[in-house]
């Protein structure tokens, strides 16, 4: 599940295969503003089978985040 996550963030901020991902917070990158945040959002929902409540949409801060918010969601990684 690591693998896709990690495909699945690059994928949904358009970023190239060979970035580092792991330690990124919102606001840090361009493409990581309020339109790739929900871009991200959609493409984790897709890839993962699950929604995410706003709460959840907004305390996506960063990478590590992103794992616990989908880990309650019953992501096992």
């Amino acid at each position: 599940m690591e693998e896709l996550y990690k495909k699945t963030f690059i994928k949904g901020l358009s970023l190239d295969d060979s970035q580092k991902v792991e330690n990124l917070n919102y606001n840090e990158i361009d493409e990581w503003d309020s339109i790739g945040h929900m871009t991200l959002v959609s493409e984790l929902e897709e890839a993962f089978n699950v929604t995410l409540d706003t709460d959840d949409i907004v305390n996506f801060s960063s990478y590590a985040e992103g794992k616990k918010i989908l880990s309650k969601l019953g992501v096992k990684f």
